[in-house]
């Protein structure tokens, strides 16, 4: 079997770790969520030799936790701060016409005028809405992709999402941005990487980081190694503290409930229920008939862990937001999963919902570039500020970013999509290779047997040669999200263990 340029799997991961402890990189990234990828990238895309380490797998802390909306910063309108909702329009542009239109698609958004919403506050949020348009229009977002927003009569309301409580008045309907798949977006940000030759090792701890490179431990032997480099970079997200003590931060947990979206009457249109002035909870529907509930702003002290706990308040309070906005009250025996997620707030004064969305790049006295902050739509803006202040720390030469124009792994124009000879959902997850992954279940059967959804053995296989795919977790919990439903989950583990140890003793 040939490698692709792209591919992510067990054989690169030796060799790239042999390499990367014998000789020097311009850029060493930690961190391998959709920043650090994006790092990676931006550098890798300059010419510049890069060497990625990352602790577990690809998206396994933040970056796989999200809202999976790439979205146009109503709420920073809202809050005044036009030029963090500017950037995200432009950044969200970005992604759904250029860099991953394969792995982003418009989703029709509903603000429910229930009784509980009154006349002025529904005049502000279409004032909003106009005003976020006018963002989609400055950033060269076609409306062909994103509709302008409207108001809606109840009975249109009602015909978008169901479920809806009858007492509307009406709706606001917008359109934003979302990703099939936050995890599957870091995913193609690595496998482009790699083909410019950025070197991706995955299960490589980061011990130590200094102005000359870092000590690691390869998890699969624990063996110790140093990579040298003219600058490191940081991009450890909520554990970013304990590689630099200087850098505090003050994480924030955002959780979500998975619900059955066709019990729920949500099938194909995002709610935004109101909660406040400027804050909305979300109910989010997701391929596959099931929908995200959300979204919490709680702050988190003590250790981070590596997989945040959903605690019963956060369960109760984003229940009875949904119930809010429906007609039949959502109950705890709705809930058939939940997730959270802790975004990486540098700290400050106040509470954790009011602390600043915006990134910031620092550098410690060590000479260690630090990158924080910010949210998964703008990560590519975030990865390219991180660059430009390496670049100069560690005197290297290259030119500016490219990376808004740099398609990734799989991406072509919607038009081009439409016509690749494979089921949408292939498509959806893969873009332009989605053939061949689909002519893997024609070649051999066993591949083409579905094991969830529509998610076949096939892809099980393309995972383990390409996408970096080393263990049955990283299958169940990050290049597909079956096991968000636990029992879903723990259904398919054994016969997708069976086809990942297979899969890899053939590489």
């Amino acid at each position: 079997m040939s490698d692709r340029p792209t591919a992510l799997n067990a054989r690169r991961r030796a060799r790239d770790l042999a390499a990367a402890a014998d000789g020097v990189a311009d850029v060493v990234v930690v961190g391998g969520g959709v920043t650090g990828a994006g790092v990676a990238l931006d550098a890798a895309a300059r010419g510049l030799s890069v060497v990625l380490l990352e602790a577990h797998d690809l998206a396994f802390g933040t970056s796989r936790w999200s809202s999976k909306l790439v979205h146009g910063g109503l709420r920073y309108l809202a809050k005044g701060d036009v030029g963090l909702a500017r950037e995200s329009a432009v950044e969200r542009g970005v992604l759904m016409t250029r860099t991953a239109p394969h792995l982003t698609r418009a989703l029709p958004q509903l603000v429910p005028l229930t009784p509980g919403v009154s006349s002025r506050d529904a005049a502000l949020t279409m004032a909003g809405l106009v005003a976020g348009d006018g963002l989609r229009r400055s950033a060269r977002t076609p409306s062909s992709l994103l509709p302008r927003p409207r108001r809606v009569s109840a009975q249109e309301a009602l015909a978008l999402a169901p479920g809806l409580r009858r007492d509307l008045r009406g709706g606001l309907l917008s359109f934003d941005g979302q990703l099939v798949d936050d995890a599957r977006l870091v995913v193609a940000l690595a496998r482009t990487a790699a083909g410019l030759g950025a070197r991706v090792i995955t299960r490589a701890r980061v011990l130590e980081a200094r102005r000359d490179g870092v000590s690691a431990e390869d998890a699969l032997t624990g063996e110790r190694f140093d990579v040298r480099a003219r600058v490191v970079v940081n991009a450890a997200g909520v554990w970013a503290g304990s590689l630099v003590p200087e850098v505090v931060l003050r994480p924030s947990r955002g959780t979500h409930l998975v619900l059955d979206g066709t019990r729920l009457g949500i099938t194909g249109t995002a709610l935004a229920v109101p909660i406040s002035f400027g804050r909305y909870g979300l109910v989010l529907p997701q391929p596959g008939g099931r929908v995200y509930v959300g979204l919490t702003d709680e702050p988190v002290d003590g250790p981070v862990p590596d997989v945040p706990e959903v605690p019963e308040s956060d369960v109760d309070f984003l229940l009875g937001v949904a119930s809010s906005a429906l007609a039949a009250p959502v109950r705890r025996a709705d809930v058939l999963g939940a997730f959270a997620g802790l975004r990486p707030l540098l700290d400050a004064p106040g509470r954790s919902a009011d602390l600043s969305r915006h990134h910031a790049v620092v550098v410690s006295s060590e000479g260690v570039v630090t990158v924080v902050g910010g949210k998964l739509t703008t990560y590519r803006r975030m990865a390219a500020d991180a660059v430009d202040v390496a670049v100069v720390r560690g005197g290297l030469a290259c030119g500016p970013s490219v990376s808004a124009d740099l398609p990734l792994v799989g991406a072509a124009s919607r038009e081009e999509l439409a016509r690749v000879d494979a089921p949408a959902g292939l498509v959806g997850r893969y873009g332009v290779e989605a053939g061949v992954v689909a002519a893997m279940g024609e070649v051999d059967a066993e591949l083409g047997e579905v094991l969830w959804g529509d998610v076949t053995a096939g892809e099980v296989v393309w995972g383990v040669r390409n996408e970096g795919v080393l263990t049955v977790e990283d299958v169940v919990e990050r290049r597909s999200r079956v096991g968000l439903v636990r029992a879903e989950g723990d259904a398919v583990r054994g016969v997708v263990e069976g086809l990942v140890e297979r899969a890899l003793a053939g590489l």
